[in-house]
């Protein structure tokens, strides 16, 4: 979907001033010394007629970056954090607002431009002058939604540049200047020089995206994370060939993430680039579940194996559904979408508490033994009210329970 933008520099001015007044940054602005300029993504995304949640402002000034920002930060309350103290670069962080200032690196304006990532972060408002100062075009790559920058030296200084480029493709939906495509080819090992956690946040923000799919069947292309057996892998499908349509949007948002990253990145990359245990663990029951099916069909899995997968992989079963033959996969969605299917929500009539009340048992091994036990009775329907559970308990206890002499 095209994205419909401003072009009239007065109309974006005056949209600018808006947004200022809107969120009170009038009074932090007054701090700011003659020279001082606004960039990045908070005029990009006022352009693009984009709404954020969170607020992230880019200010440049001429020099003492850090004593400007910690005068704006008493004056104001706000929290202080010193991002880079020998670049002097500083962030203020007010309720849902982000204003990182930093000091021109460059004798002039347009050479700090010249040393941003993309045109379309070079886009400058001039405090002093209350103008737009854009000398490399980037208003025009906006309006054709065209990722380009001005030297490759750029993305050099900051290798993290290159994968930023794909987040653009996500969350704008833009195509990638070809000769920029074969820069990220040659140069994407550089990638590892980059902080892991950095790293790992872009990724996040990749598979956000509303447009993640296209971003990561560019990165699975291209390989960027260069995994070794990308292309051997059978956990790795062919993701054009996915119908995303089978899935509710909230569906959509809140499982795809995982899926398209465990599309990108092994096991052993997800633990070098320090990815949460939780998030692992999900990935590892994907394929865990993934590979057993490549060797027998769903029919063939034994009542035991069957309430396993479902209990393991409950939570998050959407992200496993383009495993599933194709046949299965509604129905599957229907029954995980019923909160009462007790197969696709393994569950206890009877907690332990209950259990522990009514059949003086206690708690260890025995008594989670008995609530897997009870789980799947009802998963597959052997159990109907609580009288039967109670029952049905007091006989696997006597069978199972260990006995004094």
């Amino acid at each position: 979907m095209k994205i419909s933008i401003l072009t009239d520099h007065t109309l974006i001015i005056n949209k600018l001033e808006t947004s200022i007044k809107f969120h009170n940054l009038n009074f932090i602005f007054g701090f700011l010394p003659k020279g001082s300029y606004l960039v990045g993504g908070y005029l990009r995304d006022i352009i693009l007629g984009r709404e954020t949640a969170k607020v992230d402002v880019d200010i440049v000034v001429p020099m003492n970056a850090i004593e400007i920002g910690k005068r704006i930060a008493d004056n104001i309350g706000s929290k202080f954090i010193i991002l880079d103290e020998k670049r002097e670069v500083i962030r203020i962080i007010l309720n849902h607002i982000y204003i990182d200032i930093a000091n021109q690196v460059s004798s002039t304006i347009e050479g700090d431009l010249r040393s941003r990532d993309y045109s379309i972060n070079s886009i400058a408002f001039l405090f002093d002058r209350k103008c737009l100062f854009d000398p490399l075009n980037g208003l025009k790559d906006l309006e054709i939604a065209l990722l380009r920058t001005y030297s490759e030296n750029n993305l050099l200084n900051d290798p993290l540049r290159m994968l930023r480029c794909f987040r653009f493709v996500s969350e704008l939906n833009f195509k990638i200047d070809l000769n920029l495509i074969t820069f990220i080819k040659k140069n994407k090992g550089k990638l590892y020089l980059v902080a892991k956690e950095r790293i790992n946040c872009e990724i996040q923000k990749i598979a956000h995206g509303a447009n993640a799919l296209d971003a990561v069947l560019m990165i699975q292309k291209l390989n960027i994370f260069g995994t070794a057996n990308l292309s051997e892998d059978s956990f790795f499908l062919d993701l054009e060939k996915m119908n995303y349509a089978e899935l509710k949007q909230e569906e959509k948002e809140k499982f795809l993430p995982s899926f398209f990253i465990a599309q990108i990145l092994d096991v052993v990359s997800l633990e070098k680039l320090k990815f949460s245990k939780d998030e692992i663990a999900k990935i590892k029951l994907l394929r865990k579940w993934h590979f057993l099916l490549e060797k027998k069909s769903i029919a063939q899995l034994t009542e035991s194996d069957r309430f396993t997968l479902h209990k393991e992989l409950e939570m998050f079963l959407p992200s496993f559904i383009f495993y599933l033959p194709q046949n299965l996969r509604l129905d599957w969605l229907h029954r995980w979408r019923d909160k009462d299917d007790k197969l696709f929500h393994p569950s206890n009539l009877l907690n332990g508490d209950m259990i522990k009340k009514n059949l003086k048992i206690q708690d260890g091994p025995i008594l989670g033994e008995l609530l897997q036990y009870l789980s799947k009775e009802l998963a597959f329907k052997r159990l109907n009210n609580f009288d039967e559970a109670i029952y049905k308990a007091k006989l696997w206890i006597e069978q199972n329970a260990p006995k004094c002499d």
